[in-house]
């Protein structure tokens, strides 16, 4: 959550940063501010709302430097307003910071920081560090950041900036991704490589407890002592169209559209000779056959995905499989044995709750693979093996793309695991594998025939609660249908196992009521038709993803979106396509920005 992005150079850096805070929007969009360096005094603009308003004020003030930083933020201490907006400054006004994460024990540093004297102008925890950068400043930057984060409980990515050495920034983060680069023009710090992508492809991932001291065209790495070190640069492959919308009107669409690309580069090079093979999970067929048990931990969409995966692994590998909110997990005490294997879903590799679990399930002694979108991301390199779901940058919030991804990858994982235990012949993984990759074509054919979507969509438009049902691996797609509708059109929708309908939910139900059904050909396909019966005698409107050719359930549906016909087993990567147009033609007609719905961000990177 939030976005940081500094550089020093020999630009003007205004324009830099304006630039890499639209593009890092995606991360928060309560407020927005920089802080510019020039002449010995830093000039801070800072404004409540979208980075349109802070680019009018910066225009408008003029302001000049080659060195600053910029931050785009996400409420979580004190209101979106201008006072609560980063860069904070120091009492002195010499010191600006920006910062990504959550200082847990501001409240004792803001009262000990007041008692000497220091005053306060914001309600956020981020003050505090700028107060603290400044108590332990004795013209060293770099040592007066350490000297703060060795008080500091929580996590962060900090980006610092200081008018008494010009040019300088220097970075640190804990648990809060931050990337820096060096290009012809000078140096490059973000929380996001789309920030920079322009200027540098080669980067440094920073490690935690890492810091960075940058000076014009100059970069110093430290470890935690300040001692010199020698990181390893990472190059980016993806393109910088991805952050550009290429003709579409949103990003969601645009990406809607590409899943098809990423489910084949997600299945690129994993059937070799006839067997699977995922060399950078790192275990042996061996080893994949001692494992009997399975957690898949994850948050939002992605345990959506993991509801998908506990179907594949138990029905194909027979492993028992328990899908879990990273954020409970970490909080219980999971029974852990040495041949338990935890997977961690993450799109963005960030996601502070999902980070947490890792580390308490390797302490206990578990194997975690990590499924994630991000080369280099911390879910990635605090995992023992990794697979990428190579759906390349994604910028709508509300996540579509990557969790395509996410479920293909997991069902390689499924795969590999059956493969590990012999539970399918090979000829059977061979043809299962065949299937999942037409999954791609199938998913063209949905997105060029959806113009029943249209007409579902205006039976929600004006409703005020949703239902979204099915049966089976209809269940873990209506649980995802109903999450897309409500993070971009805010109407409320709920998500049930259609053969929960008679235990509390069918009381919603009046005249006109919305209710989609997943009801796809499957082995509970008659259970969940009934279902739709009981709804649609007490007045509800039926929305239906059904199978191509199915022409009977036309009379128990108000509308039905086709999609072609595909083993159950397949059925929540083709279903779930109608249900993010739905989502998304539905936000449309109720006025809503479906890029960056209210509230949220795409990088959860606080508890």
């Amino acid at each position: 959550m939030c976005g940081i992005v500094g550089y020093t150079g020999s630009r003007q850096v205004a324009g830099i940063l304006l630039e890499g805070l639209k593009r890092l929007e995606y991360r928060g969009y309560d407020s927005a501010g920089v802080a510019v360096e020039n002449e010995g005094s830093l000039h801070v603009v800072r404004r409540k709302g979208r980075v349109a308003e802070l680019e009018s004020a910066v225009k408008q003030s003029e302001v000049v430097g080659t060195c600053g930083i910029g931050h785009t933020r996400w409420a979580t201490h004190g209101r979106p307003s201008e006072a609560n907006a980063h860069p904070h400054a120091s009492n002195d006004g010499r010191i600006a910071v920006v910062h990504n994460g959550i200082i847990e024990n501001f409240a004792e540093l803001r009262d000990d920081l007041a008692s000497r004297g220091y005053a306060f102008g914001s309600d956020t925890d981020t003050e505090t560090v700028a107060h603290l950068v400044e108590d332990a400043y004795e013209g060293d930057l770099l040592a007066a950041v350490r000297t703060a984060t060795e008080q500091v409980v929580g996590s962060y990515g900090l980006a610092v900036t200081c008018a008494d050495e010009p040019g300088v920034i220097v970075a640190t983060r804990k648990d809060s991704p931050l990337i820096v680069g060096k290009a012809e023009d000078g140096c490059y710090v973000a929380s996001d490589a789309i920030a920079m992508i322009d200027a540098t492809r080669d980067v440094v991932v920073l490690e935690d407890g890492w810091f960075v001291r940058m000076d014009g065209d100059a970069i110093e790495f430290f470890d935690g002592a300040l001692n010199p070190i020698e990181p390893t640069v990472t190059h980016i492959t993806w393109d910088m169209d991805v952050a550009e919308k290429g003709g579409y009107p949103d990003f969601m669409l645009k990406e809607i559209h590409e899943q098809p690309r990423v489910i084949r580069d997600t299945l690129a090079g994993r059937l070799v000779n006839g067997r699977l093979e995922i060399d950078e999970l790192g275990m042996s067929p061996e080893e994949l056959d001692l494992i009997d048990r399975v957690y898949v931990i994850a948050c939002g969409t992605s345990y959506h995905a993991g509801l998908v995966a506990k179907e594949l692994i138990e029905g194909w590998a027979r492993i028992p499989t328990e899908v879990e909110a990273a954020s409970e997990f970490r909080y219980r005490n999971p029974i852990i044995t040495p041949t338990t294997l935890v997977v961690a879903v993450s799109q963005s590799g960030e996601t502070a709750d999902t980070l947490a679990a890792i580390r308490d399930a390797r302490v206990k002694g578990a194997r975690v693979f990590g499924i994630t979108n991000v080369l280099g991301s911390p879910v990635a390199r605090e995992s023992d093996g990794v697979i990428y779901t190579k759906a390349n940058k994604e910028i709508a919030v509300a996540s579509t793309k990557s969790f395509l991804g996410q479920i293909v990858s997991l069902t390689l994982l499924a795969l590999l695991l059956a493969q590990a235990k012999g539970k399918l012949k090979m000829n059977q993984i061979r043809l299962l594998f065949r299937e999942l990759a037409d999954t791609a074509e199938q998913v063209e054919w949905i997105l060029a025939h959806a113009d029943e979507v249209n007409e579902a969509a205006r039976a929600c438009a004006e409703a005020r609660s949703a239902l979204f049902v099915g049966r089976g691996m209809g269940a873990a797609i209506a649980r995802e249908g109903a999450l897309k509708l409500k993070e971009i059109s805010y109407l409320h929708a709920e998500a049930y196992p259609a053969g929960e309908m008679k235990h509390g939910p069918i009381a919603l139900i009046d005249e006109g009521f919305p209710v989609i059904v997943v009801a796809t050909k499957s082995p509970v396909y008659d259970k969940t038709v009934s279902n739709m019966q009981e709804s649609k005698a007490r007045g509800a409107t039926i929305i239906a993803i059904a199978t191509e050719g199915d022409e009977d359930i036309k009379a128990h549906a108000d509308h039905v979106i086709y999609i072609p016909k595909v083993r159950d087993a397949f059925s929540a990567i083709t279903a779930s396509v109608p249900l993010q147009l739905l989502a998304r033609t539905i936000a449309v007609m109720r006025g809503c920005d479906v890029d960056q719905p209210r509230n949220l961000a795409k990088s959860v990177t606080v508890e």
